[in-house]
């Protein structure tokens, strides 16, 4: 039995859970989500808990158990208060705006980055260099900040670049002098 898979996922006050068929929604105040489960996973609603079981003892099955049951965790978590994810902006002249859905920054290059919001993500500037990004997918506003990050990721040498709130960037000891 699966450790994670086994344990109940606790529904909190506010949060609607529906299984239709494979299918798993969840509504709560931060709005609405749905997923589809593998056929070989038995999710079942009781009262205030999700309980996920297994159809058969098979190798698939009993390796989508804890999958599933962490996807629907997530689902709930995010219907009830939502995910952020932080990043920080460093170098000289480095900055960030957002105007509607586009996030406006000025990175080092020759020309400012305009990056489009995907729906279902917001951000919202802390300072000049810091984006707080804002969701109810936990996948989305994760997969968005590595896209943003991926635009200029930090280097080890002047540290320059977008980076996660809570990363480390190893830093790199420059050329010597003979």
């Amino acid at each position: 039995m699966s450790r994670i898979g086994k344990k109940p996922v606790a529904i909190p006050a506010g949060v609607t859970v529906s299984v239709v068929g494979n299918t798993v929604s969840a509504k709560g105040s931060k709005g609405e989500l749905s997923i589809d489960t593998h056929r070989l996973m038995d999710v079942n609603v009781d009262g205030d808990n999700i309980t996920v079981n297994r159809i058969d003892e098979s190798r698939k099955s009993r390796s989508l158990h804890g999958l599933t049951r962490t996807l629907l965790a997530n689902l709930v978590t995010g219907v009830s208060s939502g995910y952020s994810k932080e990043l920080k902006i460093q170098g000289v002249g480095y900055r960030a705006d957002v105007k509607g859905d586009v996030l406006n920054m000025s990175l080092g290059f020759s020309h400012p980055v305009n990056f489009k919001l995907p729906a279902g993500v917001s951000a919202k500037i802390v300072d000049k260099t810091t984006i707080r990004l804002e969701g109810i997918s936990k996948q989305l506003v994760g997969q968005t900040a590595a896209e943003i990050r991926s635009i200029r990721p930090p280097e080890p040498y002047g540290g320059k670049g977008v980076r996660y709130s809570d990363e480390i960037v190893k830093r790199k000891e420059g050329k010597s002098g003979a």
